[in-house]
């Protein structure tokens, strides 16, 4: 199956906004943030991204459309935080859990990439967190490089 990346609509950006939110703070509570914190973390980064409540210049929300027309999933892609307008980042990316193993993934990345260059990108970035063990193998089986680690000890 292929999938296309259709830009979100402006009815259904409130509730992608706030499942985004909600993924990102339940994956900072993975990684040891307290709830608070990472309800904090989780909304200040959101309303940096979209001050208005809907997306910018910059930055593009688009759900995941298989070849039947249903949503399997969603991709956030934009210019990154510095300076350089050629590179670009995959700022949140999700498939379905009843859509996972299918391809997706891949087929969203590689559309991601084919977005990003039609922008003017000559660089795409990424975080994934270090308990995601199957986003990581493809996304290094896809080109991807390591470029930081964090890492942290429990006392």
């Amino acid at each position: 199956m292929s999938i296309t990346l259709v830009p979100i609509t402006l009815q259904r950006f409130p509730s992608w906004l706030k499942r985004s939110q909600g993924e990102y703070k339940t994956d900072l509570i993975a990684t040891g943030e307290t709830p608070r914190a990472a309800e904090e973390h989780s909304s200040d980064a959101l309303e940096r991204a979209f001050p208005a409540g809907a997306p910018t210049p910059g930055n593009t929300v688009f759900d995941l459309v298989d070849d039947t027309g249903q949503i399997v999933g969603y991709l956030w892609i934009g210019r990154d935080n510095s300076d350089d307008a050629s590179s670009w980042w995959v700022w949140d990316v999700l498939v379905e859990p009843e859509h996972r193993g299918q391809g997706y993934g891949r087929a969203a990345m590689q559309l991601a990439e084919d977005h990003a260059r039609s922008e003017g990108a000559r660089t795409l970035g990424l975080s994934v967190f270090g308990f995601n063990a199957v986003a990581r193998g493809m996304y290094e089986s896809a080109g991807y490089e390591t470029t930081s680690v964090k890492m942290r000890k429990q006392l």
